[in-house]
């Protein structure tokens, strides 16, 4: 007797996949973990598909699942079309997504927190074919050898790569408002030796260097700068002061919303400009790169003399 065609309207895929899955995984209880169904749904589709074609597709035996002639003929044929379908589907979807590139950015992590990060959801935005892969290394020292673009906190220096000053670093002292009240009425020299200072970590630099320079600048010759704890950026020192305790010497005008918020207080209008600033640092070569040269110009449009003034400190929920 002949058998009526199958149409192609009728194929029953979803017991197609099935059997494909028992037969790569070569177990029921595989394949069923694999096309995150139950045992019995995947049973019932194998039994519907062997009902059609009025044969037996696998031979089951306690210990061992073998396909018989009939699945080794029809297995090739279901490999082969549901592979084609997947390439064709990735390739369509490669063809409609665009292309994405990755650029590897470094910045200190003070710079990052309290100035770019937030900036970046405005390039994302602006530039979406670009991504970003933000590294920010606590240690305050040079660019690693695997990014693409670098912002680096130092003085300015002769190298080859290209460098471009966006922020320039001011310093004062901060402490908490019930350290000031403590100690209020005392001159300069005696607020200094009677607290704690808080130092910030500078490669190749003494571990004291910025209080150093104060007291230099300030000609505080029997002031005791040399003690106090070190951290290795100025966040941690912030953090250090905002529990109650030490003096900070840090960027004014980058920890400018503590001051307004009273949350800290620069007890003494002595500043300290000792060249350092945040510098954006990328490799001659790699301006031929669009990508390079674009993000570049952005940082550098968005912290010009006529941005930075725009720019909004960030709120500290989370402190």
């Amino acid at each position: 007797m002949n058998r009526v065609k199958i149409d192609r309207r009728w194929l029953p895929l979803n017991a197609l996949r099935a059997f494909e899955a028992v037969a790569r995984h070569g177990s029921f209880t595989s394949a069923a973990n694999a096309l995150q169904i139950s045992q019995s749904a995947l049973s019932r589709h194998v039994l519907g598909l062997e009902s059609m074609l009025g044969a037996q597709l696998f031979d089951r035996k306690p210990q061992a699942l073998s396909l018989t002639s009939a699945g080794q003929h029809l297995l090739p044929s279901v490999t082969k079309a549901f592979d084609r379908i997947e390439y064709s589907l990735d390739e369509i979807r490669q063809l409609a997504a665009p292309a994405l590139r990755t650029l590897r950015v470094q910045f200190p992590a003070t710079f990052a927190v309290q100035l770019a990060a937030p900036l970046l959801r405005d390039f994302r935005r602006i530039n979406p074919e670009l991504e970003i892969n933000l590294v920010s290394p606590y240690a305050v020292g040079p660019p690693s050898s695997d990014v693409d673009i670098a912002v680096v906190y130092s003085k300015p220096t002769v190298t080859e790569r290209v460098s471009d000053l966006l922020w320039p670093v001011r310093m004062g002292i901060f402490c908490h408002p019930e350290v000031a009240k403590r100690h209020a009425g005392k001159d300069l020299a005696a607020f200094i030796n009677d607290n704690e200072l808080i130092h910030m970590r500078i490669d190749d630099m003494p571990r004291h260097h910025f209080w150093t320079q104060l007291k230099r600048s300030a000609n505080l010759g029997a002031v005791n700068v040399e003690r106090g704890l070190v951290f290795d950026t100025e966040l941690l020192a912030v953090q250090y002061a905002l529990g109650g305790e030490g003096l900070a010497l840090i960027d004014l005008d980058l920890f400018r919303s503590y001051l307004d918020e009273g949350r800290l207080v620069a007890p003494f209008e002595i500043t300290l400009d000792d060249g350092f600033g945040y510098y954006l640092i990328t490799d001659s070569e790699a301006l031929s790169d669009p990508a390079v040269a674009l993000f570049r110009s952005w940082l550098i449009e968005r912290f010009g003399p006529n941005a930075r003034h725009k720019l909004e400190q960030p709120k500290h929920e989370n402190e």
